[in-house]
């Protein structure tokens, strides 16, 4: 017994982890370690700043205190009385009502954005109440809104390409395919004509690009920030991120203000969509990066694990047994358990944002979905829960 264990190390045998488990761990361990430096480079950052900041206001207070001779307590009582009426949306400055009309719209649409400014919130017991089931739906409609705009911008994009493929065509003399025989088939022939994910990262990117800049043009001039805080503001509302350190449209009045307030949701609307979307192919890439990842360490533990005098056949002959399928690659469809190697990362891409637009598509019509639900155990969804589920199960069923 002390013979096989010292020979084998031990007595039980190593099971080896599962694909999804190491591809989730992986994933959390970046994740963790993002949010490591990204508080690091914060509070480098920032922390000098509170230190200077809470020695000025205590200077200030001390000041105030002994030129008017006010008691200290009692100007802090009357403080935490103003942080109250603050919060129910009181502020020095004249400032638009909140619970008109207007304002309440104004409200509303930051709940089913989900940017949740936090300028406006409800007071009274029924306004919580009724904001919890408002909410609920009002949400979850949103981010279908936001997933089939990304479903229209791949559709239009196919559409585009398989238009300037057809002009080319014309413009060489090669004959197309009729127009009836277009339309009968108009979902199949669209089929082939996929954007990569890469092209689709590119659109979206450049129009949050235009978009941030033209409106942080015009909050400049309207709230007089300046172009870097417009800027800020523009990410952290688009991205649905919401501080309200800085929320726009919130004075009473203003030049051209129906204008303004027309152009400022707007603004927030479309900035909002082009962020949701590019948020969901940059998360496709990330998969894909992690598959990548989790693939090589797998094929590098059956490397090692080989005798030596195989090793160097079974590199020439294949990189991972997950990986020899080129006949499904080559019909744009990959086997759901295997892994993207470098040399098909791009055809990859464009086999994930076609899937991808399937499900947008079927999720809206409510059709029927090819999913591995019963044989992995994952459940539906709706929105950006049923992306993420559907994605992960793609590459998490063992062949």
């Amino acid at each position: 017994m002390a013979q096989r264990r010292a020979a084998g190390g031990c007595c039980c045998p190593r099971a080896p982890m599962n694909e999804d488990n190491a591809r989730f761990c992986l994933l959390a361990g970046l994740i963790l370690l993002y949010l490591l430096c990204g508080a690091a480079i914060f509070s480098a950052l920032e922390h000098p700043f509170e230190l200077r900041a809470r020695r000025l206001w205590k200077q200030q207070l001390d000041n105030f205190t002994q030129r008017y001779r006010v008691n200290l307590g009692a100007l802090h009582t009357l403080l935490r009385q103003y942080e109250e009426a603050n919060g129910a949306g009181i502020r020095v400055d004249t400032l638009r009502p909140r619970w008109d009309f207007s304002g309440a719209f104004y409200f509303v649409g930051t709940v089913v954005s989900t940017i949740g400014f936090g300028m406006t919130t409800p007071a009274t017991i029924a306004g919580k109440i009724f904001l919890i089931f408002y909410g609920l739906i009002g949400c979850a409609a949103t981010i279908l809104f936001f997933n089939l705009f990304l479903e229209r911008i791949i559709t239009m994009l196919a559409y585009i390409m398989r238009w300037c493929h057809e002009r080319r065509l014309r413009c060489a003399g090669v004959g197309v395919v009729s127009s009836r025989e277009e339309s009968s088939g108009e979902e199949d022939s669209l089929e082939g004509w996929k954007p990569s994910v890469y092209y689709v990262m590119l659109i979206l990117g450049v129009a949050s690009v235009v978009i941030a800049c033209s409106a942080s043009t015009l909050y400049s001039s309207m709230e007089n920030w300046s172009y870097v805080d417009s800027l800020y503001f523009c990410f952290v509302a688009f991205s649905t991120i919401g501080f309200g350190d800085l929320v726009s449209s919130q004075r009473q009045q203003y030049e051209s203000q129906e204008a303004y307030r027309l152009g400022n949701c707007l603004f927030i609307l479309m900035g909002v969509c082009c962020i949701y979307s590019l948020f969901n192919v940059i998360s496709i890439i990330i998969k894909q990066t992690l598959n990548w990842i989790v693939g090589k360490l797998v094929c590098s533990g059956r490397h090692k694990r080989l005798p030596a005098h195989l090793r160097q056949k079974r590199s020439v002959d294949t990189v991972c047994d997950s990986e020899t399928d080129a006949g499904a690659v080559a019909v744009g469809r990959r086997l759901s358990g295997e892994m993207i190697s470098v040399n098909e990362f791009m055809v990859s891409n464009k086999v994930s944002l076609a899937l991808l637009q399937k499900q947008l598509s079927e999720t809206a019509h409510q059709g029927p979905r090819q999913s591995y639900s019963h044989q992995n155990g994952f459940s539906g969804g709706v929105g950006a829960l049923a992306i993420m589920n559907n994605r992960l199960q793609e590459t998490s069923v063992d062949r």
